[in-house]
């Protein structure tokens, strides 16, 4: 296993899958109701060891990182669109063999597990998304100027060379820096090493624009998602997605519950790590 893997941090049994790009990684302990946690960038499955650690004794709890993330295999020639990243989970899914799924995403984790929702729905029980999206950035939903940007040569530059989405976004989109501890943030960064292993990272980058097709369509596809049992977990201090991204999800569902977190930012589960466990814990029952 990875040298940089400090497992007082993440102490739970690694499995691994081979999809069709490359060997990914993810966690499967417990045993009961299943619960799917994803991940979305620059993370990995330890955004979510605070709930893993939790829900093992009552749970089958399961973690996946992304092809190219965490400790997943990082092929720098493998396709890493939103796209490719969905239907290797799709298949992921498939590989595992569960059904009656607690869902729980953020960020680019929520386009890549709930266009499987979007087409089986039956597998799936109830949602839990926390900062996350399922459309094209247009309109009040275009990202900040500074992060458009990145999208030419100075991004790729500095995605590539220096690291740029954990070593320093993602410390920005918290609410408090303070509530980044350094241990933290350093397993954030390492699995990043060089150049061939961020080819992930700078490919996110890319589907931050206002005319992606495939958003569009996850968007116009929506409706199997909107009869779902779903819970909203918001930072409301999240510097990209802002209050129009809750109100468009709040909107959506027949059936939904919303809890904002007005002192977190983009990563609830760091900086509200205690209670988003908890309201998680109560939507469960």
């Amino acid at each position: 296993m990875m040298e940089w893997l400090n497992r007082k941090l993440f102490p739970f049994p690694i499995h691994h899958y081979s999809s069709r790009d490359g060997v990914m990684r993810y966690v499967d302990v417990g045993s009961g109701p299943v619960m799917l946690f994803v991940h979305g960038t620059p993370t990995w499955s330890l955004l979510w060891r605070h709930a893993i650690a939790k829900f093992a004794s009552t749970h089958r709890v399961i973690a996946i990182d992304h092809l190219g993330f965490g400790l997943s295999e990082k092929p720098p020639e493998a396709d890493y669109s939103v796209a490719a990243h969905a239907a290797r989970f799709h298949d992921f899914v498939d590989f595992l063999g569960i059904h009656d799924i607690t869902l729980i995403v953020h960020d680019f984790g929520g386009p890549i597990a709930l266009s499987d929702v979007i087409n089986r729905p039956g597998l799936y029980k109830k949602l839990i998304l926390c900062n996350t999206f399922l459309w094209p950035f247009a309109g009040e939903f275009v990202v900040p100027t500074t992060i458009s940007l990145l999208n030419g040569r100075v991004g790729k530059f500095l995605y590539l060379n220096l690291n740029m989405s954990p070593q320093w976004l993602l410390p920005a989109v918290f609410a408090n820096r303070q509530n980044l501890d350094a241990t933290v943030h350093q397993q954030y960064v390492a699995p990043f090493a060089d150049s061939t292993q961020r080819q992930a990272l700078w490919a996110m980058v890319h589907e931050l624009t206002p005319d992606n097709p495939w958003l569009a369509q996850c968007w116009a596809q929506r409706e199997p998602l909107t009869k779902i049992p779903t819970l909203l977990l918001w930072g409301s201090r999240d510097p990209i997605f802002g209050a129009a991204y809750l109100q468009r999800w709040q909107q959506l569902f027949h059936h939904v519950q919303i809890c904002t977190y007005h002192d977190a930012g983009h990563f609830v589960q760091e900086e509200a790590s205690f209670d988003y466990v908890k309201q998680i814990q109560a939507f469960m029952i």
